[in-house]
């Protein structure tokens, strides 16, 4: 019987390379889809010297038919698709004057509708495979806070698009799994606003409140075993997503009372 073959974008660093690893030390032939190719070849020499199944590809989600050509290669050696994990992403921070329209059309580029082409250039050979489609939102796809505007919007999207493929894919049989995560350790936050990575930027986020990536991978694997249909990450993480469901006006208030506003200037749009 042939493993597991599960695709991977935004897969050279943080969440998507250790769901790598940790896929590829199940059994699984992982395909990893990313941008920095020389990330993907590092890591594809770690999994391949402790035995693991690996492809590595080329792509961009916010370019058509990227993926669907990692689909005709795994295709080609005789390969269908059992789980897609839509997981590139980035933030962009910023109060709404500090931002631009541009801004917020660079962030929906890749967090939604590169979620949306990883769909639909995926969506036939998971139709054939019955296979599960998961989704990376965030926990600020459950609240949004002042200066995450766009990167919140975005990771709404994600958990609205969740919700309707949830009915549009069943019939197909093909299950939809959201994750939610909290603050895990990864690059998302050394990230700037044009996507590109500042690797000496410390994490703003101080460790104790953040999940060691190996830890909170391992939760997002049994959840999407257990095909859940959102599984949210971190101890904080589902707190938030708890208070923000049932005591919203409480939750609003709050954070707005932490939150000390100040003129800025206007962004050009």
């Amino acid at each position: 019987m042939q493993s597991l073959t599960i695709l991977i974008t935004g897969a050279s660093s943080g969440i998507g390379a250790e769901l790598a690893r940790q896929y590829a030390a199940r059994g699984a032939y992982v395909a990893l889809v990313a941008r920095r190719v020389d990330l993907l070849e590092t890591l594809a020499a770690e999994l391949r010297a402790h035995g693991g199944q690996v492809s590595i590809h080329a792509g961009d989600v916010t370019r058509s038919g990227d993926i669907a050509a990692v689909v005709s290669a795994l295709q080609d050696i005789g390969r269908s698709l059992d789980i897609v994990i839509a997981n590139a992403g980035f933030g962009v921070a910023g109060s709404l004057q500090r931002l631009s329209i541009q801004d917020y059309q660079r962030q929906f580029e890749t967090n939604v509708f590169g979620v949306l082409r990883t769909v639909y250039e995926t969506l036939g050979a998971l139709r054939a495979s019955r296979g599960r489609l998961v989704l990376m939102g965030s926990v600020a796809g459950h609240l949004a806070t002042p200066g995450a505007s766009a990167y919140a919007a975005s990771k709404f999207a994600v958990r609205a698009l969740s919700e309707s493929l949830r009915g549009d894919l069943r019939a197909e049989g093909i299950g939809i799994t959201l994750i939610s995560p909290g603050f895990v350790d990864s690059d998302i936050r050394r990230i700037d606003n044009q996507g590109v990575l500042l690797a000496s930027v410390p994490d703003p986020v101080p460790s104790w409140l953040r999940v060691t990536t190996p830890r909170a991978v391992r939760a997002m694997i049994k959840g999407i075993t257990q095909e859940k249909s959102e599984i949210v990450i971190t101890g904080h993480g589902k707190l938030i997503v708890f208070f923000a469901r049932y005591f919203p006006r409480t939750v609003r208030a709050l954070v707005l009372r932490s939150y000390h506003a100040r003129p800025e200037p206007t962004a050009e749009i």
